[in-house]
Order: C-alpha cells, then structure tokens, then sequence
C-alpha cells in the first residue's frame, strides 16, 4: 500500500496523468522520489512516438520535446528558468530565492530555457528513441540523488521542504541500479546504427527502417553488434546526465542552501540535456 501511495504521488506529481493521491507526507513523498526514474521511462516512451513518425529528425525531436513539456506540465522547464534568473542575479540567497519565486521570467531565464531546448532537440536527432528514454530516466534520477538523506531544503515551506532528505542513500543506489540495468535493456532492444540511416536516403523513413536497412546491408552480426554498442551507449549517457545534474545540485546548494522545487526542475532539464548529448556523441 505505501508503495502504491508513493507511485501515485510520483505520477501526480511529475506528469499530468490523472491519478488519486490519497496520502501525501514525507514517507509517501521519499517512495515517491525513489520511484521517478520508472515515470521517467513511461514520459520517455510516450514522448518517443513522435521520433517514430515519418519526416525530418529534426521535426520529431521537437515534437517529441513538446510532447515531454505537455506530459509534465513544464514544470521542469519552469524551474530551470527560475533557477537560472535566481542564479544568474548574483544576490545572496534570500534575495535570490525571493527572484525565483516571481511569476515571470527574466533574461537569465530565457537564455536558459533556449539553449537548452536547442541543445536538446539538436542532441535528440541523433540520440533516438533509446536516448530519449534513457534521458527522461536520468533526469528523474536526479531528483531521487536530490531528495536523499542530508541534502537540506532551501525554504521551509513548498516542494523542496516536503521531499529534502526523505530518500535514503540505499533506496538512492538501489534505483541507479535499476535504471542501469533498464538503459542497457533498452539499447539491446532499441539499437540506434547512425551509419545505416546515412546509407539509407529514402525520405520519409523512420530509425526503425533505417534499422532494417543496416541489418540488411551488414547482416546478423552487425545488427548484434550495434545494440550492444547501444547498450553501453544509454548507460554512459544516463551517468554522465546524473553527474552533472549532482555538479548543478552542489552549486544550488552551496549558493541558496538546499533545494527547492524550482532546483529539482532545473537538475530533471539538465540531466535530461547532458544524457541526450553524450548519447548523440556516441551514438
């Protein structure tokens, strides 16, 4: 039952899915945390059916960003904005918490909010379904690493207050485990042979097509070989989003004291970001 309360908190609170939240407190709230990289991964899927339409990469992946904003009520883009102008003002903490808690946003905010999509959804073309996945589960990663045992909240009050240091440290490593172990899964099921969809010139095609293709042109052994490359891939992605969002996490700590719900929304974007462009590196 308790985990059913913190898997219903979790959708609530991180999607727009509609769900009943019967028990909400600081118990339910680290099940909660604990339990966001497995909503990353339904985000992530759901989002990914844009990348499987026909047309340019480009267009799916924006597609697929906008779907992702729609599915989280952009939140997390609201939060990085915040962070950003927050951050970038250069107050002391209070001032600076006082600047995120405003409704609208300032330059600081929308540099923020357009570099990021960019880099995104020009990482996204290349990194594919299984690097959209991978980076939803990574930034929802964060969150968990975020709201464990020590980190203090910001303000008394909000988001941050209600989720700092409920997650234990193993509960942390027992849900990085998992995730590691459902990215590696995923690039063995979801192989992303970039040198297939550059010999494949048929418009229109989806990386699914350009998957067949490669199979095709080198055979068992190469479609083998591309998703165990995949599956090593996703995972190095997923650590290389969680480490910076931990880097982000560090400096938000050292220069407004704790988290706040803003703070998370910023450390899911950045995750999300870091992850798409190693995995689009690599790919």
């Amino acid at each position: 039952m308790r985990l059913m309360d913190g898997l219903r908190l979790a959708v609530g609170t991180l999607t727009v899915f509609p769900v009943r939240v019967e028990r909400v407190d600081r118990d339910v709230a680290g099940r909660a945390m604990t339990l966001a990289p497995a909503v990353g991964l339904v985000l992530g899927a759901v989002a990914g059916v844009a990348l499987l339409l026909p047309g340019p990469p480009l267009l799916g992946a924006a597609l697929a960003l906008g779907a992702l904003a729609v599915l989280t009520r952009g939140l997390h883009l609201d939060g990085l904005a915040d962070l950003a102008d927050g951050l970038g003002s250069g107050k002391p903490a209070g001032q600076a918490l006082d600047i995120m808690k405003k409704s609208d946003i300032g330059p600081f905010g929308v540099m923020a909010l357009v570099l990021t999509l960019l880099v995104q959804a020009a990482a996204l073309t290349e990194a594919g379904f299984g690097g959209l996945v991978t980076a939803c589960v990574a930034g929802r990663l964060a969150l968990t690493w975020a709201c464990r045992a020590g980190v203090p909240a910001a303000r008394p009050d909000g988001l941050g207050a209600m989720v700092a240091g409920t997650v234990r440290r193993p509960a942390a490593w027992a849900a990085t485990l998992a995730a590691l172990c459902a990215t590696t899964a995923l690039g063995l099921l979801t192989p992303r042979p970039t040198s297939a969809i550059a010999q494949d010139g048929t418009p229109g095609g989806t990386e699914y097509d350009a998957i067949l293709t490669y199979i095709e042109q080198t055979g068992l052994h190469g479609g083998i070989e591309q998703a165990l490359h995949s599956a090593v891939v996703l995972p190095l992605g997923l650590v290389a989003g969680l480490g910076a969002a931990l880097l982000l996490l560090r400096h938000a700590r050292r220069r407004l004291g704790g988290i706040t719900g803003d703070v998370l929304g910023a450390l899911v974007e950045t995750a999300t970001a870091t992850t798409l462009v190693v995995c689009a590196i690599l790919s």
